[in-house]
């Protein structure tokens, strides 16, 4: 029950700041802020109240909120898994040194900006409820709009990827053809999952789990298969 509740807590908080950085870039206006409307959808997935996100938008439009920094760090956890860590931090100072601190209590290591990132891929992520679609007819349609990987998840859901920076031009195509958008995220995804055993994987979780409780991070990823 706690564990629910502190994950919660956390989705709500790491959506909060997402939104502070999306209105400080482009404004309340949804409509014209595709990084706002994925912050809508992602408070929809996660059940955080239309009344706090309407919040989060009003004080991200005030003078004295905090400006968010968005960080990303790279490092290897135990037995060379690499781990990207995404930050947003009004105070870089403190968030490389607890970030730092992390790893090395992990018997990990933090590394410089390039060490880690060339392993994975920069990706678009959307969740898409597969109810009345065809993965070979969506595939089609949206090959001109960046789509570079469509799937399904453990619940039947649809997953389509695109790079990064065609986020809009799907966003867009998924509008303009009704399609109901459950999430989207910007991820990073490794080209080369490692393997290792429970004792070795349960180190390396232990680590990622750390770096996600610390209040400045947003989202770990890692090459761990």
């Amino acid at each position: 029950m706690f564990a629910r509740w502190d994950k919660m807590a956390k989705n709500f908080t790491r959506i909060g700041k997402e939104i502070a950085i999306a209105v400080k870039s482009s404004g309340p206006d949804p409509n014209n802020n595709p990084a706002l409307r994925r912050c809508y959808l992602n408070a929809k997935a996660c059940g955080m109240p239309k009344d706090r996100v309407e919040a989060a938008i009003k004080r991200a439009m005030g003078k004295d909120t905090s400006n968010y920094e968005e960080i990303l760090y790279e490092g290897y956890a135990p037995h060379g898994i690499a781990v990207l860590v995404e930050t947003a931090t009004d105070n870089a100072t403190r968030t490389v040194a607890n970030v730092r601190m992390h790893f090395t209590k992990g018997q990990g290591a933090l590394g410089t900006s390039g060490s880690v990132a060339f392993g994975f891929s920069h990706m678009s992520e959307f969740k898409l409820k597969a109810a009345g679609l065809n993965t070979d007819d969506l595939e089609l349609e949206l090959i001109d709009h960046g789509l570079e990987e469509i799937g399904e998840d453990a619940e039947g859901n649809i997953i389509i990827r695109t790079p990064f920076n065609e986020y809009g031009n799907m966003s867009k195509a998924l509008d303009e053809r009704k399609i109901e958008v459950i999430s989207a995220e910007l991820t990073w995804i490794p080209a080369n999952p490692m393997e290792l055993n429970e004792e070795q994987s349960n180190e390396v979780l232990k680590l990622v789990d750390n770096l996600e409780q610390d209040e400045d991070v947003q989202k770990v990823y890692h090459n761990l298969k």
